[in-house]
């Protein structure tokens, strides 16, 4: 694999515009000849007369986790070897906002899923975007036209193919409108569904396919698990079977939405266990790794002060306003403020602050987790290649 050696539990920022996951379409489109997109991650040069691409987001693949998979994907460790580059997700790293992200092309700040559960402004009420059936309604909520629509305009074929379960949720309209949804589950169909749009036009063409089981088992077993080495080996199944089969004037770029960290007990702290942590907070948001504070009017100072002092050193607590300066988000519009909180927590090394009894008991009992801004769980690979 090429790219620099960093610690996996070093901060790492968002490479917005020119080495993020917000790039790859963009960029895909620009090959594609589609009027008004840019390059901007230097495909062109490997890619010149390719007509069809076809991108492959794996759920959870990071690229500090390819080194665990290599002997159960050599497929995939010979592809990162030789045709891969790191890229950055965009922040936080969890699946809503990078699919989002990755859809439209923008960060969250402009498209507005900020999170994998968020505040509805006004409201007490928490949204939890995999869980997103309409309401909000998903074109108001994010408003971004996609870069599949985009495409589609320019007379490209758009195909979409993931989970039958998928289609017509607020996330995937959020995400991936304007291009024909084909439900497939598990990696034979997946592939199948991918190759069969990829091949059925003679102009432009472009399908995207997503596989989320490596993720699921990271979460539930832990990276590394008995469990996560066999859904990475159904990953280089997949791929042998995209690699073998794709046309002449194709290409396939496979991409990540984020990587994973293992969690020791011992560093789970319980916000619902410890008054100090309660205090002065009206609604929790976020996820364990990145958690959204939403305060008692006047409170916000408070509770950075008590954060900061249980936390001790296990996360960076900080204001809104201050996140936001970070550039994390990217700009982030106005209507889109409220959906942070105000005061926010980025974990650090392997920490994470769950709710034991305000959330789901399965999100406290998770192994591996991700989320904020460390190498392991914001660095993921681009894989280019040619048919």
């Amino acid at each position: 694999m090429t790219g620099p050696a960093v610690d996996p539990l070093a901060p790492v920022a968002p490479r917005y515009g020119g080495g993020s996951l917000a790039d790859v379409l963009p960029s895909a489109l620009a090959v594609l000849g589609v009027p008004g997109t840019a390059d901007l991650l230097g495909l062109a040069p490997r890619l010149a007369g390719v007509r069809r691409i076809a991108v492959l987001l794996v759920d959870g693949l990071g690229w500090y986790q390819i080194p665990a998979a290599t002997p159960y994907a050599p497929t995939l460790a010979g592809l990162a070897a030789t045709v891969g580059t790191p890229l950055t997700s965009g922040f936080p790293s969890t699946t809503p906002t990078s699919l989002v992200t990755l859809g439209t092309g923008v960060a969250a700040g402009a498209h507005g899923v900020l999170g994998f559960k968020v505040r509805v402004p006004d409201t007490d009420r928490v949204l939890s975007h995999i869980e997103w059936a309409g309401d909000p309604e998903p074109l108001r909520w994010q408003p971004v036209p996609t870069q599949y629509e985009r495409a589609r305009a320019a007379g490209v074929a758009v195909t979409v193919v993931s989970r039958p379960e998928y289609g017509g949720s607020g996330l995937t309209l959020a995400a991936n409108r304007g291009g024909d949804y084909r439900g497939a589950s598990g990696v034979d169909a997946l592939a199948g569904q991918m190759l069969a749009a990829l091949a059925a036009g003679t102009g432009p063409t472009l399908v995207s396919g997503y596989h989320p089981d490596l993720d699921r088992h990271g979460h539930l077993s832990g990276v590394d698990s008995v469990p996560w080495r066999l859904a990475a080996a159904e990953v280089d199944r997949l791929l042998v079977r995209l690699v073998d089969g794709l046309p002449p004037d194709a290409a396939l770029l496979v991409t990540a939405d984020h990587g994973q960290l293992n969690v020791p007990a011992g560093h789970r702290i319980d916000l619902d266990t410890d008054p100090r942590l309660r205090a002065g907070v009206r609604v929790v948001a976020g996820e364990p790794r990145v958690r959204y504070l939403h305060v008692e009017p006047g409170a916000t100072a408070d509770v950075v002060a008590a954060w900061s002092a249980v936390l001790d050193g296990a996360a960076w607590v900080t204001t809104r306003d201050e996140a936001v300066t970070t550039g994390w988000f990217g700009p982030v519009a106005e209507e889109h403020l409220q959906r942070i909180g105000d005061v926010v927590v980025v974990c650090r090394d392997t920490y994470a602050v769950v709710a034991t009894r305000s959330e789901k008991p399965m999100e406290s009992r998770l192994v591996a987790y991700h989320g904020a801004d460390t190498a392991a769980e914001m660095t993921i690979p681009l894989l280019t290649i040619r048919g």
